[in-house]
């Protein structure tokens, strides 16, 4: 099976970043795709004019193309932050701010899934308090997701490159998703499966797909070494994809990977493109 029978879309806040952002969905689908994710586009603000929502909404309607997952705001992402929520005073106000911004957005151009980033730990604060926060701000941007009928993504992202972030593990990441479940109810937090991320802690992949297929709202890949396209470094992404569809894995899959040196539209090889427009 390998790349033939699987959802991909396109992370255009890491790909074609060689163009403004409005350009990027007509990027995306002269490429061939159909389908694309971003993280949140305005690091500078979580409420941007509705104007510039509204040029979002646009450039993807003209494109063709569908926003299948969106991050809430993040602070410098791309750069040293990698999250809000669980940051005390002004960056948790940010991400609360954002939370129905971000929600209403998704629900415009029908986006069905909302990531979450946890957010690093901060000196001299207490990590327990810090997840008390978390908690908090999860249970509300989780009921927001349900209003427009949409999941919460939890990520685990890796110790090298995130040292000051607390979930770098499946676990960990699934305890939090357990966490929010409980408080809310709802059971619309899932687990963000990032095969890269994983690969770079060290992680047994085929035993976290085994573990926690059922409990996954998205798949995020990358190769490894270098976070480039498949086929750049050492993992068997096609397997591991293979072993996620026989674990009744049918979501996304978002190619979250650094295009190197070249353009963007030429990081594609790998994948024919018939099998770039989302089945």
């Amino acid at each position: 099976m390998g790349y033939t029978d699987q959802r991909f879309n396109v992370n255009l806040s890491i790909l074609f970043t060689e163009l403004p952002l409005l350009e990027r969905p007509a990027a995306a689908a002269a490429a061939g795709f159909t389908a694309v994710e971003l993280w949140w586009p305005w690091i500078e603000t979580p409420t941007p004019d509705q104007s510039e929502l509204d040029a979002l909404k646009k450039a993807l309607d003209d494109a063709g193309t569908q926003l299948v997952g969106l991050n809430f705001y993040a602070g410098q992402l791309p750069g040293p932050d990698r999250g809000a929520l669980s940051v005390p005073g002004e960056e948790s106000d940010r991400f609360r701010a954002n939370i129905d911004v971000a929600a209403d957005f998704a629900a415009s151009v029908g986006c069905k899934a909302l990531n979450a980033l946890y957010g690093n730990r901060v000196d001299g604060v207490d990590p327990a308090a810090q997840d008390e926060l978390a908690l908090e701000n999860l249970v509300i941007a989780a009921r927001a997701a349900d209003r427009i009928g949409a999941i919460l993504l939890i990520e685990a992202l890796n110790k090298p490159e995130s040292p000051r972030y607390p979930l770098v593990s499946a676990p960990a990441a699934i305890e939090v998703v357990d966490r929010v479940n409980a408080a809310t109810g709802l059971g619309n937090a899932k687990f963000l499966l990032d095969l890269y991320h994983l690969s770079m802690n060290g992680e047994d992949l085929p035993e976290v797909i085994e573990k926690y297929t059922a409990r996954t709202g998205h798949v995020q890949i990358a190769d490894n070494p270098g976070r480039g396209a498949p086929g750049t470094g050492d993992l068997d992404l096609a397997g591991l994809l293979d072993r996620l569809k026989k674990a009744g894995y049918e979501g996304w899959v978002g190619l979250e990977y650094k295009a190197g040196d070249r353009p963007s539209a030429e990081s594609f090889e790998w994948l024919p493109r018939p099998q770039r427009a989302a089945n």
